[in-house]
Protein backbone atom coordinates (compact mmCIF):
# COMPACT_ATOMS: atom_id res chain seq x y z
CA UNK A 1 0.00 0.00 0.00
CA UNK A 2 1.13 3.24 -1.36
CA UNK A 3 0.65 6.73 -0.60
CA UNK A 4 1.29 10.36 -2.58
CA UNK A 5 4.08 11.75 -1.71
CA UNK A 6 2.32 14.99 -1.98
CA UNK A 7 -0.76 16.07 0.49
CA UNK A 8 -3.99 17.74 0.30
CA UNK A 9 -5.02 20.43 2.76
CA UNK A 10 -9.09 19.77 3.45
CA UNK A 11 -9.41 21.96 6.58
CA UNK A 12 -7.42 25.13 7.93
CA UNK A 13 -4.20 26.13 6.05
CA UNK A 14 -5.04 29.60 5.65
CA UNK A 15 -2.68 31.33 9.14
CA UNK A 16 -3.29 30.47 12.15
CA UNK A 17 -6.13 31.86 13.77
CA UNK A 18 -9.92 30.91 15.03
CA UNK A 19 -12.15 31.64 11.61
CA UNK A 20 -13.80 28.45 10.51
CA UNK A 21 -11.14 28.40 7.55
CA UNK A 22 -8.40 28.70 10.12
CA UNK A 23 -7.12 26.19 12.91
CA UNK A 24 -4.70 27.12 16.01
CA UNK A 25 -2.12 23.67 16.99
CA UNK A 26 -4.64 21.49 16.08
CA UNK A 27 -4.23 17.62 17.70
CA UNK A 28 -6.71 14.21 17.82
CA UNK A 29 -8.94 13.70 14.62
CA UNK A 30 -11.36 11.49 14.57
CA UNK A 31 -13.42 10.32 10.79
CA UNK A 32 -16.93 9.81 10.50
CA UNK A 33 -17.22 7.33 7.47
CA UNK A 34 -21.02 7.54 7.37
CA UNK A 35 -21.24 11.31 7.72
CA UNK A 36 -17.83 11.57 5.29
CA UNK A 37 -16.70 14.51 7.93
CA UNK A 38 -13.41 14.88 9.93
CA UNK A 39 -14.01 15.92 13.45
CA UNK A 40 -10.41 17.99 14.51
CA UNK A 41 -9.76 18.51 17.93
CA UNK A 42 -8.83 22.32 17.68
CA UNK A 43 -6.55 22.72 20.55
CA UNK A 44 -5.31 26.41 20.90
CA UNK A 45 -9.48 27.71 19.82
CA UNK A 46 -10.71 25.76 22.64
CA UNK A 47 -12.88 23.63 19.98
CA UNK A 48 -14.42 20.58 17.90
CA UNK A 49 -14.32 21.73 14.61
CA UNK A 50 -16.57 19.35 11.76
CA UNK A 51 -15.18 19.45 7.87
CA UNK A 52 -16.51 17.97 5.43
CA UNK A 53 -13.60 15.13 3.83
CA UNK A 54 -14.67 16.72 0.13
CA UNK A 55 -15.57 20.15 0.95
CA UNK A 56 -12.38 22.38 0.79
CA UNK A 57 -10.56 24.02 3.72
CA UNK A 58 -13.93 27.09 3.74
CA UNK A 59 -16.19 24.51 5.31
CA UNK A 60 -15.71 23.96 8.41
CA UNK A 61 -18.70 24.03 11.64
CA UNK A 62 -17.84 24.32 15.27
CA UNK A 63 -19.65 21.77 16.65
CA UNK A 64 -17.85 21.90 20.01
CA UNK A 65 -17.68 25.30 21.43
CA UNK A 66 -14.60 26.57 23.76
CA UNK A 67 -16.20 29.90 24.24
CA UNK A 68 -12.56 31.48 24.60
CA UNK A 69 -11.62 28.33 26.86
CA UNK A 70 -12.96 28.14 30.71
CA UNK A 71 -14.24 25.43 32.76
CA UNK A 72 -17.68 25.63 32.84
CA UNK A 73 -19.97 22.43 31.18
CA UNK A 74 -20.90 24.46 27.81
CA UNK A 75 -16.63 25.20 27.68
CA UNK A 76 -13.28 23.70 26.26
CA UNK A 77 -9.78 23.94 27.50
CA UNK A 78 -7.05 22.97 25.14
CA UNK A 79 -8.94 19.84 23.75
CA UNK A 80 -6.48 16.80 22.42
CA UNK A 81 -8.13 14.26 21.15
CA UNK A 82 -11.76 13.40 20.37
CA UNK A 83 -13.40 10.11 19.19
CA UNK A 84 -17.02 9.46 17.70
CA UNK A 85 -19.68 7.60 19.86
CA UNK A 86 -21.83 6.15 17.24
CA UNK A 87 -24.26 4.19 19.28
CA UNK A 88 -25.22 7.65 21.37
CA UNK A 89 -24.34 10.14 18.36
CA UNK A 90 -22.13 12.09 20.33
CA UNK A 91 -18.71 12.98 20.78
CA UNK A 92 -16.05 12.01 23.33
CA UNK A 93 -13.65 14.95 24.38
CA UNK A 94 -10.27 14.92 25.98
CA UNK A 95 -10.46 18.20 27.54
CA UNK A 96 -6.99 18.36 29.07
CA UNK A 97 -6.69 21.94 30.53
CA UNK A 98 -9.82 21.09 32.52
CA UNK A 99 -8.59 17.86 33.30
CA UNK A 100 -11.28 15.62 32.05
CA UNK A 101 -13.19 13.53 29.31
CA UNK A 102 -16.54 15.39 28.53
CA UNK A 103 -19.25 13.78 26.05
CA UNK A 104 -20.98 16.51 23.95
CA UNK A 105 -24.37 15.23 21.94
CA UNK A 106 -23.97 15.83 18.29
CA UNK A 107 -28.46 15.96 18.32
CA UNK A 108 -29.28 17.82 21.34
CA UNK A 109 -26.88 20.82 21.91
CA UNK A 110 -27.87 20.97 25.71
CA UNK A 111 -27.19 17.08 26.24
CA UNK A 112 -23.27 17.60 27.58
CA UNK A 113 -21.73 15.99 30.91
CA UNK A 114 -18.63 14.55 32.88
CA UNK A 115 -17.65 11.16 32.01
CA UNK A 116 -14.52 11.45 34.19
CA UNK A 117 -12.39 14.27 36.47
CA UNK A 118 -9.25 14.61 37.26
CA UNK A 119 -7.12 13.22 34.64
CA UNK A 120 -4.74 15.12 32.99
CA UNK A 121 -5.93 12.95 29.32
CA UNK A 122 -4.25 13.81 26.07
CA UNK A 123 -5.39 10.64 23.90
CA UNK A 124 -8.63 8.59 24.34
CA UNK A 125 -10.06 4.82 22.27
CA UNK A 126 -13.45 3.44 22.39
CA UNK A 127 -13.81 -0.51 21.99
CA UNK A 128 -16.70 -1.91 20.13
CA UNK A 129 -18.10 -3.15 23.22
CA UNK A 130 -18.87 0.56 24.60
CA UNK A 131 -15.25 0.34 27.13
CA UNK A 132 -13.16 3.61 27.24
CA UNK A 133 -9.42 3.83 27.12
CA UNK A 134 -7.62 7.42 28.20
CA UNK A 135 -3.89 8.02 28.74
CA UNK A 136 -2.99 9.23 31.89
CA UNK A 137 -0.45 11.90 30.94
CA UNK A 138 1.10 13.32 34.43
CA UNK A 139 0.25 9.49 35.87
CA UNK A 140 2.48 7.79 33.35
CA UNK A 141 -0.59 4.98 32.83
CA UNK A 142 -3.27 3.41 30.64
CA UNK A 143 -6.66 3.49 32.05
CA UNK A 144 -9.75 1.89 31.08
CA UNK A 145 -13.32 2.45 32.00
CA UNK A 146 -15.32 -0.58 31.48
CA UNK A 147 -19.05 0.74 29.84
CA UNK A 148 -21.58 1.41 32.47
CA UNK A 149 -19.07 2.44 34.87
CA UNK A 150 -18.99 6.71 33.60
CA UNK A 151 -21.40 9.04 33.61
CA UNK A 152 -24.82 9.48 34.96
CA UNK A 153 -22.91 10.58 38.27
CA UNK A 154 -20.68 7.85 38.22
CA UNK A 155 -17.54 8.45 39.52
CA UNK A 156 -15.13 5.32 38.57
CA UNK A 157 -11.46 5.56 39.00
CA UNK A 158 -10.80 3.18 36.55
CA UNK A 159 -8.07 0.44 35.78
CA UNK A 160 -4.77 0.90 34.89
CA UNK A 161 -4.00 -1.54 31.87
CA UNK A 162 -0.45 -0.34 30.64
CA UNK A 163 1.84 1.99 33.01
CA UNK A 164 1.29 3.04 36.19
CA UNK A 165 4.26 2.03 37.63
CA UNK A 166 5.92 5.85 37.74
CA UNK A 167 8.13 8.07 34.99
CA UNK A 168 10.27 6.10 33.55
CA UNK A 169 11.12 3.64 30.69
CA UNK A 170 11.37 0.45 32.18
CA UNK A 171 9.19 -2.25 30.13
CA UNK A 172 6.59 -1.55 32.73
CA UNK A 173 6.47 2.26 32.63
CA UNK A 174 5.66 4.82 30.37
CA UNK A 175 6.86 8.47 30.27
CA UNK A 176 4.15 10.88 29.07
CA UNK A 177 1.75 9.00 27.03
CA UNK A 178 -0.46 10.58 24.69
CA UNK A 179 -2.29 8.81 21.85
CA UNK A 180 -3.39 5.44 21.93
CA UNK A 181 -4.84 2.12 19.78
CA UNK A 182 -6.76 -0.99 21.29
CA UNK A 183 -7.07 -3.59 18.69
CA UNK A 184 -10.35 -6.24 19.61
CA UNK A 185 -8.34 -8.79 21.88
CA UNK A 186 -8.13 -5.27 23.83
CA UNK A 187 -4.13 -4.73 23.43
CA UNK A 188 -2.98 -1.34 23.85
CA UNK A 189 -0.31 0.37 21.63
CA UNK A 190 0.42 3.59 23.27
CA UNK A 191 2.92 6.21 22.26
CA UNK A 192 5.08 6.77 24.97
CA UNK A 193 6.23 10.29 24.35
CA UNK A 194 9.78 10.79 25.87
CA UNK A 195 10.83 7.67 25.69
CA UNK A 196 10.58 7.76 21.96
CA UNK A 197 9.06 4.49 21.68
CA UNK A 198 5.85 2.70 20.93
CA UNK A 199 4.74 0.47 23.40
CA UNK A 200 2.32 -3.05 23.10
CA UNK A 201 0.92 -4.23 26.55
CA UNK A 202 -1.35 -7.46 25.79
CA UNK A 203 -4.38 -7.87 27.73
CA UNK A 204 -3.70 -8.58 31.31
CA UNK A 205 0.03 -8.09 30.78
CA UNK A 206 2.52 -6.40 33.48
CA UNK A 207 4.74 -4.81 30.91
CA UNK A 208 5.05 -3.72 27.91
CA UNK A 209 6.89 -4.71 24.68
CA UNK A 210 8.58 -2.30 22.32
CA UNK A 211 7.57 -2.11 18.73
CA UNK A 212 8.40 0.62 17.41
CA UNK A 213 11.45 2.99 18.59
CA UNK A 214 13.14 2.50 21.60
CA UNK A 215 16.38 3.34 20.10
CA UNK A 216 16.92 6.76 21.91
CA UNK A 217 15.68 10.66 20.40
CA UNK A 218 16.74 10.39 16.75
CA UNK A 219 15.83 10.50 13.48
CA UNK A 220 17.18 7.05 11.82
CA UNK A 221 14.96 4.77 10.52
CA UNK A 222 15.44 2.96 14.09
CA UNK A 223 14.57 5.80 16.34
CA UNK A 224 11.33 8.58 16.89
CA UNK A 225 11.46 12.00 18.19
CA UNK A 226 8.46 12.59 20.43
CA UNK A 227 5.71 10.31 18.65
CA UNK A 228 2.48 11.24 18.84
CA UNK A 229 -1.06 9.69 17.32
CA UNK A 230 -0.89 5.99 15.76
CA UNK A 231 -2.97 3.41 14.23
CA UNK A 232 -2.47 -0.36 13.88
CA UNK A 233 -4.04 -2.05 11.23
CA UNK A 234 -5.57 -5.95 11.59
CA UNK A 235 -1.66 -7.91 11.10
CA UNK A 236 -0.11 -5.51 13.73
CA UNK A 237 1.66 -2.89 11.18
CA UNK A 238 2.23 0.41 13.09
CA UNK A 239 1.45 3.80 12.12
CA UNK A 240 3.06 6.53 13.91
CA UNK A 241 3.48 10.26 13.17
CA UNK A 242 6.96 11.15 14.12
CA UNK A 243 6.10 14.63 15.33
CA UNK A 244 9.68 16.59 16.02
CA UNK A 245 10.76 14.46 12.77
CA UNK A 246 8.21 15.66 10.31
CA UNK A 247 7.10 12.19 9.28
CA UNK A 248 4.69 9.74 8.96
CA UNK A 249 6.69 6.35 9.67
CA UNK A 250 4.95 2.74 9.18
CA UNK A 251 6.30 0.15 11.10
CA UNK A 252 5.93 -3.69 10.07
CA UNK A 253 5.28 -6.78 12.73
CA UNK A 254 8.63 -7.54 13.81
CA UNK A 255 10.61 -4.98 12.02
CA UNK A 256 13.88 -3.71 14.14
CA UNK A 257 13.49 -0.27 11.51
CA UNK A 258 10.40 1.72 10.09
CA UNK A 259 9.64 3.21 6.82
CA UNK A 260 8.99 7.02 5.74
CA UNK A 261 5.56 7.00 4.31
CA UNK A 262 4.86 10.78 4.08
CA UNK A 263 6.52 13.47 5.18
CA UNK A 264 10.81 13.23 5.67
CA UNK A 265 11.40 15.96 3.61
CA UNK A 266 12.27 18.36 6.17
CA UNK A 267 10.41 20.78 8.27
CA UNK A 268 8.10 23.25 5.99
CA UNK A 269 4.84 23.60 4.51
CA UNK A 270 5.10 22.54 0.78
CA UNK A 271 2.70 19.97 0.32
CA UNK A 272 5.23 16.93 0.11
CA UNK A 273 6.31 18.34 3.96
CA UNK A 274 4.85 18.00 7.26
CA UNK A 275 5.78 20.16 10.22
CA UNK A 276 4.67 18.95 13.47
CA UNK A 277 2.40 16.05 13.13
CA UNK A 278 0.15 14.66 15.95
CA UNK A 279 -3.20 12.90 14.98
CA UNK A 280 -3.42 10.31 12.09
CA UNK A 281 -6.32 8.17 10.81
CA UNK A 282 -7.28 6.47 8.02
CA UNK A 283 -9.97 6.59 6.09
CA UNK A 284 -12.52 3.53 4.88
CA UNK A 285 -10.99 4.51 1.45
CA UNK A 286 -7.19 3.80 2.92
CA UNK A 287 -6.92 7.77 2.47
CA UNK A 288 -4.74 8.83 5.21
CA UNK A 289 -5.26 12.03 6.84
CA UNK A 290 -2.42 13.82 9.32
CA UNK A 291 -2.84 16.57 11.69
CA UNK A 292 -0.20 18.56 10.30
CA UNK A 293 -0.09 20.73 13.67
CA UNK A 294 2.03 23.49 13.41
CA UNK A 295 1.30 24.39 10.06
CA UNK A 296 -2.92 24.75 11.41
CA UNK A 297 -3.87 22.59 8.70
CA UNK A 298 -5.13 18.57 7.78
CA UNK A 299 -3.75 16.95 5.32
CA UNK A 300 -5.23 14.21 3.04
CA UNK A 301 -3.06 11.72 1.56
CA UNK A 302 -4.91 9.97 -1.17
CA UNK A 303 -3.69 6.01 -2.25
CA UNK A 304 -1.20 5.86 -4.71
CA UNK A 305 -1.63 2.26 -6.47
CA UNK A 306 1.46 3.15 -9.25
CA UNK A 307 3.78 5.26 -7.13
CA UNK A 308 7.36 4.06 -5.60
CA UNK A 309 6.72 5.72 -2.56
CA UNK A 310 7.66 3.45 0.55
CA UNK A 311 4.67 1.31 1.42
CA UNK A 312 3.42 -0.66 4.29
CA UNK A 313 0.24 -2.94 4.65
CA UNK A 314 -3.33 -2.22 5.80
CA UNK A 315 -4.56 -5.94 5.31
Amino acid sequence: MKWKIEGQTIAGGNGRGDKLNQLKRPEGICIDDEEQCIYIADKENHRILKCKLNGGSDHGEIVAEGNCGGNRINQLNLPTDVILDEKNKSLIICDYGNRRVVRWSLENPNDKEILIENILCWGLKMNENGDLFVSDYENHAVKRWRKGEIGKGRKGEGRVVAGGNGQGNKLNQLHCPTYIFVDRDETIYVSDRWNHRVMKWLKGALEGIIVAGGQGQGNSLKQLNQQMGLVVNEIGDIYVADCWNHRIMCWSVGSKEGRVIVGGNGEGQGSNQLDGPTGLSFHADNNLYVVDSWNDRIQRFRIDNEGTEQSCSLQ
